[in-house]
């Protein structure tokens, strides 16, 4: 109960002028980085990290806090306008955003997006405020090998998930494994598949593969049709008419959708947040799964599903507030960009442990604060006030629009890794995800398998190390025997052939 009133009484430097200015100005940029294909909200903040310097701790990890929700939204922008995430956490948005975007309801799904973000953000903020002692108990619970059946377990669903594309997932689900084992061992600093080449040493950066699976492919595939005059001019008195109240969702959709799938979206979001290394993407794969599976209205699933939006985009911002957990508990990042909150810590001379919890309650708080705020706040203001303007970037003609992006993308993907040869890597995989895309391949499960490979060999092998090389130690251990059992019960589920309807009687 001390900690509880502690951190909420340091939250209340939040709303000094300062540092409220410099929450709004991280939740600009967070929401510019993460809505621009090949800027990240940790780009973001990695650049903006030589200014924490000048910063006092609480200003600095305020304004980290709001560009990390900012980032994490804004990606839902470009994944539904132009098919093109601005995060890897928005990939399933822009499955489903991007349909609704291409049958005039795009600024309906912006608002279903935002307004999942918003419940997610907050309810992440609170159990991250409340439950931080306790998750991270919990986290210590799941040893090795039940990371990596959890690892098993979004990877077997996202890739049974592609219903009647099964073998075709799992072709590319393996691709991205075998793309992320170039480089060095992961366990070893032995080089592996670099062909004898010091540039492949360095292994394959997350980035150059996002840019090019998305916004390279998808500027390579816009680019087999031409633009209709007068469809553009229907876009724009479209995007001209559109109101600002236009972009608040329907009472009657949300309940649709129903408060239980946003709140199993937010706790299944932040639960995966706790746990170092998975991220939003994961957060957003399992909870669009988990959605599926219960959804009375599946078919509609990859087809423009504001349901689906909702879940990926409500997890994916709660995940926020759970990655903070291992990262202020001890000092392992949850994701990669409280990686670079982390360095913000250090550089500021703080220690990540228990100790924050009873000593720098002053910056707990306000770092809670801003997480709150921004989604609560923030996230539904940007939408309101600058909304039309999301949409009206349909109604520009493809080749200025796109020759853009490719340009933003390129130049994203050399500030992201300062390499020459990541850059000719975004250009390669970019023609990969095409010509994969015109196979019928999800390029969705090439980024997971990509994301997720390299920790599951990790704890693949040091699973079978402590057991000696008995592969028993899986099913030996409950937390991993547990998602074990849950990785045959969702595959089960989302194989069962579906009930025919009943016939109506003559």
């Amino acid at each position: 109960m001390t900690y509880l009133v502690d951190v909420l009484s340091g939250g209340a430097a939040l709303f000094q002028p300062a540092v409220l200015g410099f929450m709004v100005l991280g939740f600009l940029i967070g929401t510019f980085f993460g809505a621009v294909p090949g800027l990240t909200a940790v780009l973001a903040i990695a650049l903006l990290l030589p200014f924490t310097y000048s910063l006092d701790p609480v200003s600095a990890l305020v304004m980290c806090a709001s560009i990390f929700m900012a980032g994490m939204y804004a990606g839902s922008i470009t994944a539904t306008t132009v098919n093109i995430p601005g995060a890897p956490s928005s990939v399933m948005t822009a499955i489903e955003g991007y349909r609704l975007m291409q049958r005039g309801e795009g600024a309906n799904a912006l608002g279903h997006a935002a307004f999942a973000s918003m419940l997610g953000g907050a309810v992440g903020a609170v159990l991250l405020l409340v439950s931080m002692p306790i998750t991270a108990e919990l986290a210590l619970l799941i040893k090795t090998p039940g990371k990596f059946s959890l690892i098993l377990f979004a990877l077997v669903v996202i890739v049974v998930a592609q219903r009647g594309e099964v073998a075709k997932a799992s072709v590319a689900a393996i691709l991205g494994a075998m793309i992320a084992t170039i480089g060095v061992d992961v366990m070893q600093p032995v080089p592996r598949f670099a062909f004898g080449t010091e540039t492949l040493v360095e292994g394959i950066d997350l980035m150059p593969l996002i840019i090019g699976t998305f916004a390279i492919s998808e500027i390579m595939i816009q680019a087999q049709t031409r633009d209709d005059p007068a469809l553009i001019a229907a876009a724009g008195r479209a995007a001209r008419a559109l109101r600002r109240r236009d972009f608040v969702p329907k009472w009657r959709e949300i309940r649709e959708i129903g408060l239980f799938t946003y709140a199993k979206s937010a706790l299944i979001g932040y639960f995966v947040g706790v746990l170092p290394g998975a991220g939003g993407s994961m957060a957003a794969f399992v909870s669009y799964a988990e959605a599926m599976r219960v959804s009375k209205s599946s078919g509609q699933f990859g087809k423009g599903s504001r349901e689906g939006i909702a879940a990926a985009e409500c997890a994916n911002n709660s995940m926020c507030g759970g990655a903070f957990v291992p990262m202020l508990m001890f000092g392992i990042p949850g994701d990669p960009t409280t990686a670079v909150v982390l360095g913000v810590l250090v550089i500021n001379g703080l220690q990540p442990g228990p100790q924050l919890l009873t000593n720098q309650t002053e910056l707990i708080g306000p770092m809670i604060g801003s997480l709150f705020f921004s989604a609560l706040v923030l996230i539904p203001l940007s939408l309101f006030l600058f909304g039309p303007f999301f949409v009206r970037i349909v109604s520009i003609s493809r080749p200025p629009l796109y020759t853009a992006i490719a340009l933003v993308a390129l130049v994203g993907a050399y500030v992201a890794t300062t390499s020459i040869v990541q850059m000719a890597l975004t250009l390669v995989f970019g023609v990969l995800a095409f010509i994969l895309r015109r196979a019928g391949y999800p390029t969705v499960t090439l980024l997971l398998g990509f994301i997720l490979g390299p920790s599951l060999e990790e704890y693949l092998r040091r699973s079978l190390s402590l057991s000696k090389g008995d592969p028993t130690i899986f099913l030996t251990s409950p937390d991993s025997l547990a998602f074990l059992a849950l990785t045959v019960v969702f595959v089960v589920m989302l194989t069962r052939p579906r009930r025919p309807a009943p016939l109506e009687p003559a």
